[in-house]
C-alpha cells in the first residue's frame, strides 16, 4: 500500500471501505494478464458490495484466462477530499493500481442519481468525461445495468453500453477487445465490431435530431449499427454462469449474506415497475441447481444466512420443496434462510415459519395503493382482503409487526386513494386486535411511502410525475391521517425523486446539465446529506433546460421517445395498450393466466415463460 493511500486511510471514518484484501477477493499475476477490467460501482462500498449482479460478473470475468477484473467503488466525501488533497488517483481494490491504466472501465448504472458519481469517478481517475475526447483504444468506458433502458442522458459519456444481461455478452466483448489490442485496431474499429454483437449499443453511432418543441425528431444509426438495439438475454437461466463463492466484506454492508437467484422476470405486470418489464421473459432455475448453489456459497464464504432472491419470490413454482430441502440442510448448522419479496395474496404461514426456524424476521407487504380502484389502475392484482387475511394468519401465529409500502402521485390518484392508505393501516390494526396471539405486546405497523416516478419501457412511461406542491399537499394529508397509535411512517424525499424522474425520461441534452451540476459539487446524489436541489435547478437554468419538460409532461402516443431505439423485449404497442387499460382502471391478468403477447418471448426464440 503506497504512502498516499496510507495517509488517506488514517483520516477517514471507515477505512475498511478502501483497503481491499477481503476473503475470496481475487489476486492474479499481472504478467499473465492481457486484459484488465475495472468493475466500477458509482456508489459507496456498502451498496456496491451488496449488489448481486456485480458478484456474478466479477466471478465470470475472473474465470477467463488472461483477464483480471477488479472492483472500484465511489469514495465517500471524506475519502474524496483526502484523495484530491494528496493527488491520489482512483484505484482498484485488489491491486491498488490506478484505473486510468486499465483496459476497460465498466460502470453499472443502478439508479439515476448515481450519474454524477460516474462523472466524479472518471474525474478522480483523470479520464475525460466524453467518449469523443477519449481517442485511443484504452481505456474503453462502458456501462450496463437497469438504467440503460434509457441511458440517453449519459450516452455521450460512454463508448459502449450493454443492453440486458451480461453473462454471455461480456466474455464476447472482452475477447473482442483482446483481439483489437493484439491486432492494433483503432478505437473506432473496435467500436464498429462491438456494435455487431447482440445487445451492444454504441451511442456515438446514433445521430439524434430534435424538433423545435424539444421532442425527438429522429434517431439515425450509422457505421453499420442496428437501427434498434435488442436487449441481450440468457435463454437457459438454469445453465448460466453463477459463482460458487462471493467476496466476504471486511466491514458491515447492506445485504451481508449469500444470495441465490430463483428466477428473472415477473409475471405480475405492475404498470409502474421497470424491472417487471425489462427483466422479461421469465426464466427460472431448477430447485436442484439452486440448492447446489446455496450449499456452495455457504461452504465457501462462512455466511450464516442465504437469501432466495427474485422480483416476486412466492411465484417460484418449486418454492416449498426448495425451502424444505434447504431448511433440513441448514437449520442444524444454524444457517438462516431469508425469503424476501413475498406477496400477500400467496402468503403461506407454514412456509414462512419453516423458513424462519433459525431467525425470525418481520413481515413486509407492498399494497402500493390505498384503494382497489387505484390498485387496478397500476395492475397490482392484490385485494385488501388478501392483505388482511395474510396479516390475520401471521398475527394468529404470534407475529405482532408488519411493514407496508405504498406510493403516492400515481396516475388518476385522488384524495380518497390517499386516505385509503390510512384506512388500510387501521384495518390491519383491527385485524391484530381480533386475532393477535400476543395482544399484550401490541401491534407495530411501519408505513413507507415513496413518490411515483415514471420510468422508460413501462406502460407509465407516458404518465407525468405529479408536481411538487401537489405531492407535498398529499403528503401532508397522509401524515395527518396516519397519526395513529403504534404506527410509524416514512416519506420519500420528493426533491430527489423529481431529479430522478427528469433523468429517467431524459435525452442527450441533459449531458450538459450533468457536467454542470458536477462542477457545482454534486457527487453522491443518492445520499440526502450530499444532495442539493438548488444545485440541480441552477444547472438547468444555466443550460437553458426546463426539467419539467421531462418530469411533468405527458408525451403523445406517436411521439418518438428518447429510448425508442432500445428494445427491452416488450413492444411499444403493448405498453401503450397497458397504459390505456390503466387510465381506464382495467386490470390485466398475470402471465400465469395465459400469455399476454407482450413480445418478450421473441428474445428467446419463442416458447413460454417458466413461471
Amino acid at each position: 500500500m503506497n504512502d498516499k493511500l496510507t495517509a488517506c486511510l488514517e483520516r477517514v471514518r471507515k477505512p475498511a471501505r478502501y483497503t481491499g484484501g477481503e476473503y475470496n477477493s481475487i489476486i492474479k499475476d499481472k504478467s499473465n494478464i492481457d486484459v484488465r477490467f475495472a468493475f466500477c460501482f458509482p456508489d459507496i462500498y456498502e451498496i456496491g458490495m451488496s449488489h448481486l449482479g456485480s458478484k456474478i460478473l466479477y466471478g465470470l470475468l475472473n474465470s477467463m484466462d488472461g483477464v483480471w477484473c477488479e472492483r472500484v467503488y465511489a469514495p465517500y466525501t471524506d475519502m474524496e477530499e483526502q484523495m484530491r488533497q494528496r493527488k491520489l488517483g482512483l484505484y482498484a481494490l485488489e491491486s491498488k493500481d490506478e484505473v486510468k491504466d486499465f483496459d476497460i472501465l465498466g460502470f453499472t448504472l443502478q439508479f439515476e442519481l448515481n450519474y454524477t458519481g460516474v462523472l466524479n469517478m472518471l474525474d478522480l481517475a483523470g479520464i475525460p468525461f466524453r467518449s469523443a475526447d477519449r481517442t485511443s483504444l484504452s481505456p474503453i468506458v462502458m456501462a450496463g445495468g437497469p438504467c440503460v433502458y434509457n441511458v440517453e442522458p449519459m450516452a455521450d459519456f460512454f463508448d459502449l453500453i450493454v443492453i440486458g444481461e451480461g453473462e454471455e455478452v461480456m466474455p464476447e466483448l472482452v475477447n473482442l477487445y483482446r483481439k483489437a489490442k493484439k491486432v492494433g485496431w483503432s478505437k473506432q474499429e473496435f467500436l464498429k465490431n462491438a456494435a455487431a454483437i447482440g445487445g451492444v449499443y454504441v451511442p456515438s453511432f446514433y445521430d439524434v435530431e430534435y424538433k423545435d418543441d424539444g421532442t425527438v425528431k429522429s434517431v439515425t444509426a450509422a457505421n453499420g449499427a442496428p437501427k434498434t438495439v435488442k436487449k441481450r438475454v440468457v435463454a437457459d437461466f438454469d445453465k448460466s454462469y453463477y459463482p460458487d463463492r462471493f467476496i466476504v466484506p471486511s466491514t458491515e454492508i447492506v445485504f451481508d449474506r449469500a444470495m441465490v437467484e430463483l428466477f428473472r422476470g415477473c409475471r405480475r405486470g405492475c404498470r409502474f415497475c421497470q424491472a417487471g418489464y425489462t427483466y422479461r421473459p421469465i426464466r427460472a432455475k431448477s430447485a436442484e441447481t439452486l440448492k447446489k448453489q446455496a450449499e456452495a456459497l455457504i461452504e465457501n464464504t462462512g455466511w450464516d444466512e442465504v437469501s432466495l432472491t427474485s422480483l416476486s419470490s412466492s411465484d417460484y413454482p418449486e418454492l416449498n420443496d426448495l425451502c424444505t430441502s434447504l431448511v433440513a440442510e441448514f437449520e442444524p448448522r444454524h444457517i438462516n434462510l431469508a425469503l424476501p419479496s413475498l406477496r400477500a395474496d400467496t402468503f403461506d404461514i407454514n412456509l414462512v415459519e419453516n423458513v424462519q426456524k433459525v431467525r425470525k424476521s418481520g413481515l413486509t407487504f407492498a399494497p402500493e395503493a390505498g384503494t382497489q380502484r387505484l390498485r387496478d389502475v397500476i395492475n397490482k392484482n392484490l385485494r385488501e382482503e388478501d392483505l388482511l387475511n395474510a396479516c390475520k394468519v401471521a398475527f394468529e401465529s404470534g407475529y405482532n409487526s408488519v411493514k407496508l409500502y405504498f406510493m403516492i402521485g400515481l396516475p388518476t390518484e385522488t384524495d380518497e386513494d390517499i386516505l385509503g392508505i390510512s384506512k388500510m393501516v387501521k384495518d390491519v390494526i383491527y385485524t391484530f386486535r381480533q386475532y393477535g396471539k400476543n395482544k399484550a405486546r401490541g401491534v407495530r405497523v411501519s408505513v413507507g411511502v415513496s413518490t411515483f416516478i415514471p420510468k422508460a419501457q413501462t406502460p407509465f412511461q407516458w404518465a407525468a410525475q405529479t408536481e411538487r406542491e401537489e405531492v407535498l399537499r398529499k403528503q401532508r394529508l397522509l401524515m395527518d391521517s396516519l397519526k395513529i397509535k403504534n404506527v410509524t411512517y416514512s416519506l420519500h424525499n420528493f426533491d430527489s425523486g423529481f431529479i430522478e424522474a427528469v433523468l429517467a425520461r431524459g435525452d442527450r441534452k441533459l449531458s450538459a446539465v450533468l457536467e454542470k451540476v458536477w462542477e457545482k459539487g454534486s457527487r453522491l446524489d443518492g445520499w440526502d446529506e450530499c444532495y442539493s436541489l438548488d444545485r440541480w435547478m441552477q444547472a438547468f437554468e444555466e443550460c437553458g433546460i426546463d426539467p419539467a419538460f421531462y418530469a411533468n409532461r405527458v408525451p403523445e402516443k406517436d411521439e418518438i421517445l428518447p429510448w425508442d431505439h432500445i428494445f427491452s423485449g416488450v413492444t411499444k404497442s403493448y405498453l401503450w395498450s397497458e397504459y390505456q387499460n390503466g387510465l381506464s382502471g382495467r386490470a390485466t391478468p398475470d402471465c400465469k393466466a395465459g400469455c399476454r403477447g407482450c413480445g418478450a418471448l421473441s428474445l428467446t426464440g419463442g416458447g413460454k415463460c417458466d413461471v
